[in-house]
């Protein structure tokens, strides 16, 4: 599975001084560097190298300064990897490509450009805010069948845990959950009911949730919008 290759992706990439989160806005990992403003690496994975793994990052290409292409390396040394073609290809469109060994070891097949125009700011200022809301990094890159841990998601859940131990009121909420107001009233998974005005309650698909994914202690900057 292609989750199988985050991992050293992942690594790759934080040997180069980036953080790096997985499941991002649609993309399977964003690694932010520590500038102001940062550079911002999208990477897509797939198991082999091929026209699907290439159309994913034209797509992502304009929210991001460098996009990388991962894939496992062939086992005989003969796929993709090995295709003049699909390398000159992918330095064309300016794109880096990895290849995962079977040892889990990285090799850099083709580096992308020093630089590349930003060409869609909103879309990329909005995987910048998820990569920064997000804390930790609880999703693994590649993941296809389960629901994506999301900032909003984590915040949601912590509304969850608070109101687990009984009806709370919003206001009480909100200093240690910035969003749990517009969480709360939208209630976009169903976890929540009002009570009567301005105080909430758990619902049994909160409970379930919970139990589904146990909080850790989590702290929380004001996020503003995230990605549910």
């Amino acid at each position: 599975m292609e989750t199988a290759l985050y991992l050293p992706v992942k690594r790759f990439l934080e040997k180069l001084g980036f953080t790096v989160k997985g499941e991002v806005g649609g993309c399977d990992l964003v690694a932010l560097s520590g500038d102001d403003p940062p550079i911002v690496v999208i990477g897509e994975l797939k198991l082999s190298f091929n026209l699907e793994l290439v159309l994913q990052a034209v797509d992502r290409a304009g929210a991001c300064d460098e996009v990388w292409l991962a894939a496992r390396m062939s086992i005989r040394g003969k796929g993709r990897e090995s295709d003049a073609r699909y390398r000159n290809l992918c330095r064309r469109l300016g794109f880096g490509m990895l290849a995962v060994t079977n040892t889990g070891d990285v090799e850099v097949i083709v580096k992308p450009p020093t630089t590349s125009p930003r060409r869609d700011p909103k879309k990329r200022s909005r995987l910048v805010a998820e990569h920064r809301r997000r804390q930790g990094d609880p999703a693994l890159g590649g993941s296809t069948r389960a629901p994506i841990m999301t900032a909003y998601r984590q915040q949601a859940l912590a509304c969850a845990a608070a109101l687990a131990r009984g009806p709370r009121r919003v206001r009480d909420l909100k200093p240690a959950i910035p969003d749990a107001p517009k969480i709360l009233q939208h209630n976009v998974y169903g976890w929540f009911d009002r009570a009567e005005r301005g105080i909430y309650q758990l619902t049994d698909a909160g409970r379930a949730a919970l139990k589904r994914w146990p909080q850790q202690p989590l702290s929380f900057a004001s996020a503003g919008d995230s990605i549910p």
